[in-house]
C-alpha cells in the first residue's frame, strides 16, 4: 500500500472528489495513475493484492476508486458492492483491457459509475469520476465498433448469459464449441 500526502498548493474544495484509492496488481500502472492524480492535487492510496482491498478501503475512507475487472484472485467486480457497502456515496470507476458489453452493464448495475478501457489517462479518469447525471466534465470519444469487436462483445454477452459454459453458449450462437473456444482464446479486439 502507497499513500501520497495531497499537494497543498492545488485547490480542491470545490472538487466533488479529494482522494482516490486505485486498485490494480500492475505496480508500474497504479505508480502512474498515481503520480497522475497527485500532480492534480488528489490524495492517492494504491492497493495491489485484491485480499488488502476491503481493509485498506475501511482504513482511507476514499471517495472514489478506480478499480481493476481482472485482479488474482477476485474480480473487480466482486468488489463493487462491498465497497459501496464500506461507503454508499463512494464513486467506482471500473478500469479494464478486457472489456465486454456484459461486464460494463454489470459493473454498472452492481453500482459502479462508470466503466473504461485501459489505456485511459487521468484526466479522462477524473472527467468519468465527476460525471454527473450523465453529463461529463469533459467530452467521451465516440468511436465506431469494428465488426470484430461487435462479435467480440456479443460473444461475451451470450457467455455470460450462459454462467460460463461455453457449450449451451456455442449451441446458443449456432456454432461449434471448439470454433468459440478458439475465439474466446484470442485477445479482445479493440475498437
Amino acid at each position: 500500500m502507497t499513500i501520497r500526502s495531497m499537494d497543498n498548493s492545488a485547490d480542491i474544495t470545490a472538487t466533488p472528489v479529494s482522494n482516490i484509492m486505485v486498485v490494480d496488481d500492475d505496480v508500474t500502472f497504479c505508480r502512474v495513475l498515481s503520480n497522475a492524480f497527485s500532480r492534480r492535487g488528489f490524495e492517492v492510496c494504491t492497493v495491489h493484492d485484491s485480499a488488502d482491498i476491503i481493509a485498506v478501503a475501511e482504513l482511507y475512507m476514499p471517495d472514489a476508486v478506480v478499480l481493476d475487472l481482472r485482479m488474482p484472485g477476485v474480480s473487480g467486480l466482486e468488489m463493487i458492492s462491498p465497497l459501496r457497502n464500506i461507503n454508499p456515496d463512494i464513486r467506482i470507476l471500473v478500469l479494464t483491457g478486457y472489456a465486454s458489453i456484459a461486464t460494463a452493464i454489470e459493473a454498472i448495475k452492481l453500482g459502479a459509475v462508470y466503466y473504461l478501457t485501459k489505456p485511459a489517462d487521468a484526466d479522462e479518469i477524473i472527467a468519468r469520476l465527476y460525471e454527473k447525471d450523465g453529463n461529463p466534465a469533459a467530452p467521451v470519444k465516440n468511436e465506431l465498433l469494428s465488426a470484430r469487436r461487435v462479435e467480440w462483445e456479443h460473444i461475451s454477452k451470450v457467455l455470460m448469459e450462459c454462467n460460463g459454459n461455453i457449450s449451451a453458449a456455442a449451441r446458443r450462437l449456432g456454432m461449434h464449441r471448439r470454433s468459440l473456444q478458439r475465439k474466446m482464446n484470442k485477445h479482445p479486439v479493440r475498437h
